[in-house]
Order: structure tokens, then sequence, then C-alpha cells
């Protein structure tokens, strides 16, 4: 990857312009049986609909802060890259109650009531899919975000050593998580074209590290496992072989 990216969007495009075709985020939930495969190309369009609805639908400007009220899944993941492509202050499990805009999951809504922002929920179906009936005093990110623009650009450029990132009680710049993010790949011995299957929940540094930020950071790609305590060993076996993995977190 280009050694100047300072900001995860940078490790974005740096992918997209590398090889837009490749896996870069494989998601499974075992609770449901789905499975999506984003290409970097596909995850890429999702990144910048969702920034082009924060940024122009919800008002987002940079250093707001966001309480993203979601488990680990390919659209917390996009979110996080939204985010670090406008400029907004992602922070994970945040109170909704001291921050602008909160984006939740089905099972936290009512917390979420809390933010006097713009509030979006996720339904968090297969496939993307909307809620069968929209909750109430929240936008629908599944019918928000399909019309929205297939490229972005954000009104202020970003400021890499501005706050990015809030996760577990520590708050990292886009630069300093960037930064990390390569020291911990360089410690797993990630590489181009790694492939790493998490089962860690993005509430802390290690899930997002190992199930986001690290494999993006070096060229590799994700196996994001939502509920893999429910995989039994050799099914898990069998997912490490068939999804070519390289790695384990």
């Amino acid at each position: 990857m280009n050694a100047t990216d300072r900001t995860p969007a940078d490790l974005l495009r740096s992918a997209l312009a590398a090889d837009p075709g490749r896996p870069l985020v494989t998601f499974y939930d075992d609770a449901t049986g789905e499975r999506v495969e984003l290409s970097v190309a596909t995850f890429a369009n999702w990144v910048a609909k969702t920034a082009n609805l924060l940024q122009g639908d919800l008002a987002a400007e940079p250093g707001d802060r966001l309480a993203l009220l979601l488990p680990a899944h390919w659209q917390s993941a996009v979110w996080l890259l939204a985010c670090a492509s406008v400029g907004v202050v992602a922070e994970i499990g945040g109170d909704p109650a001291d921050a602008d805009l909160v984006v939740s999951g089905p099972d936290t809504l009512e917390e979420a009531r809390a933010c006097s922002g713009e509030r979006v929920a996720l339904a968090l179906r297969p496939l993307g899919g909307r809620f069968p009936q929209p909750p109430a005093g929240f936008a629908d990110y599944a019918v928000e975000v399909p019309g929205q623009g297939d490229r972005f650009a954000p009104f202020v450029p970003v400021d890499a050593d501005g706050p990015g990132l809030v996760v577990g009680g520590e708050e990292l710049s886009y630069a300093a998580l960037v930064g990390r993010a390569r020291e911990d790949a360089a410690q797993r011995g990630l590489g181009e074209g790694a492939r790493v299957l998490s089962g860690l929940g993005f509430d802390s540094w290690e899930g997002l590290s190992a199930g986001l930020y690290g494999p993006l950071a070096t060229g590799g790609s994700v196996v994001l496992c939502r509920n893999l305590d429910r995989l039994a060993p050799e099914a898990l076996a069998q997912r490490v072989e068939s999804e070519r993995v390289t790695h384990t977190a």
C-alpha cells in the first residue's frame, strides 16, 4: 500500500487503485446463515454512497461526533470508512446523548433515541435489507443510501491529525489509527494477499484492527464472522480452508 496514506479513506483509495476486483470484506452471520462478499470496488461504492448521505442529507461536518451502535458487520465497516471520508469522529458504542448523530442497529433503538441530532437505523438484514416497518424517529439506512451518488468528495479536506475514532475510551487521530494498524499488521505477519478470519467484535481496538484496519492497511482482506460461537469446529475448519484464510483472530 501507499506509504503516504494517512487516513483510512486514503488506504481505501490505494486499495481501489491497486486491484478493485479483489475481495476486501467477506461477511458471515452464523445465526442467520448469511454470507456477503464485497470486492474493493463494491465496498468503496457503499462507502461513497454512505459518505454522501452523511455529508449531504445528514449535514455532518468534520469534527462532528457519531455514536456508532453497531456490531461487527460489513455495514459497520462501511460506516467507519464513510466517517473517515467526511472527517466525522466515530465513537464505537458512544453515548447517543452526547453525540451529534447516531447510527443504530435494531437492538439499540431505544438507547439511540437519546440523541437530539440525526438518527439512522440499520435493520442488519441479509443483503442490506430495510426494516419491514421503519422505526419512528429514524432514517432507514437501506431506504436512504441507494439513491446517493457513487462518487464522493469532501466539502473540506480531512485533517489526518484530527480526531478520528474513539474505541474503548481511547481517542485516535486518523494518522495514529493508520500507524497503529500497520504496526499490528506487521506483528501479525500480514502482507499483501493476507486473508484474516476474525470473530472479534468491533468494540475493541483489537477487533477493529484484525477485522478491518489491519488487512486494509496491508493489501489484505478479512473474513468477518458474527456469531462465530454457533459454528461447529469442523465447520470452522472447512471455512478456513474454503476461504483460503491465512491468519485468524
